[in-house]
């Protein structure tokens, strides 16, 4: 495993117009190119992720695992906005010596897909096998396979849309408002909006579940008044995320998930759907209320060479980062019907 930076002093221009004046993105891979160089495994993380997948994703990356650096080239590279190393809020701004906080332009998937790109060129990488992406990252895959055309072979939708939903930006704009209401966002600190933060989390936390499974987890002992199991769950991953996660980049990574919309300037996503060249599977999961199942289903009707597949489980959004032995089936199944097509 190598984590590395990429920087780039050329001036970054975003979808919007705006401009960041350098950027800097870091990123981790496993394993080593082959002479041929056919056997790239790009994976894209989620909100809050990092580059470390075989930490986040440890049941699906790593030695005798699916993706083994030992066959792979496997990279996965912290989202711009992102606070694992990547330009973001909290980053130095070159025209004024300053954090920008709250002067951080709004980014989109776009950018996103056009900040990776720069990275991919930097290595030298012509052909990607696999790109892989779930939630927020399926939707940066999505923009970015656009984007790739012949260069990539195969791309993997997990959990995830071509467009947000009102449902989903409905969401994360609760989330904002938690953290609009904390008394110390607005300050120019890197731990403002740390409790609202906390709040974001435990909302987010009922969106990636399913009442099934805090069923099943979270019942609390008959005859309880107060202190409730789930209560306590969701204040516990609240205080986790804020211990490792900025509020800043919290709101700009959300904005750009609610701003998602493959078909801005191309006609309409389902348009911009059918010019996407690669073998294309999209997963699902069935008891998805997040990122709905049936979004997944639509994309890979409108992908012409789309199939798709459905995670069945109580977890929720969540299941595309726990269900690994369904996602070992689903992919290997994925590969032998693409291998047999060739």
């Amino acid at each position: 495993m190598q984590t590395k930076n990429f920087h780039s002093n050329v001036p970054f221009t975003l979808e919007s117009g705006q401009e960041l004046p350098e950027i800097e993105l870091t990123y981790t891979t496993y394993g080593r190119i082959n002479a041929a160089q056919d056997n790239v495994i790009w994976i894209i993380h989620a909100l809050t992720g990092d580059s470390r997948v075989g930490d986040w994703w440890n049941g699906m990356v790593g030695e005798d695992k699916f993706f083994d650096p030992a066959d792979y080239f496997i990279i996965c590279v912290n989202l711009l906005g992102s606070c694992y190393g990547s330009t973001s809020p909290l980053s130095q701004n070159p025209k004024t010596g300053k954090p920008y906080f709250y002067d951080f332009p709004l980014l989109t998937t776009r950018d996103m897909a056009k900040s990776l790109d720069l990275v991919r060129e930097s290595i030298g990488i012509k052909k990607i096998h696999t790109l892989l992406g779930g939630s927020l990252g399926g939707q940066v895959a999505l923009e970015w396979a656009y984007q790739l055309g012949d260069s990539l072979e195969k791309l993997v939708i997990l959990a995830s849309t071509a467009k947000s939903s009102p449902w989903v930006i409905g969401f994360n704009e609760s989330q904002r408002m938690a953290i609009e209401s904390d008394c110390t966002w607005g300050e120019e600190n890197p731990d403002a909006g740390k409790k609202g933060l906390e709040t974001a989390r435990a909302i987010a936390m009922l969106s990636y579940r399913h009442p099934s499974d805090f069923a099943r987890k979270q019942e609390s002992p008959s005859g309880m008044l107060d202190n409730f199991r789930a209560a306590s769950y969701l204040r516990y991953q609240g205080q986790k995320l804020a211990k490792r996660f900025t509020a800043f980049s919290y709101w700009i990574l959300s904005k750009a998930m609610d701003n998602h919309d493959l078909g801005r300037n191309r006609d309409s996503y389902q348009d911009a759907l059918k010019k996407i060249k690669a073998r294309t599977l999209a997963v699902g999961v069935n008891s998805d209320l997040l990122f709905l199942p049936e979004e997944s289903l639509e994309i890979s009707r409108f992908v012409p060479k789309g199939s798709y597949r459905e995670i069945q489980s109580t977890a929720g959004h969540d299941a595309f980062l726990i269900e690994f032995e369904q996602l070992h089936y689903i992919l290997k199944s994925f590969y032998v019907s693409t291998e047999s097509r060739n």
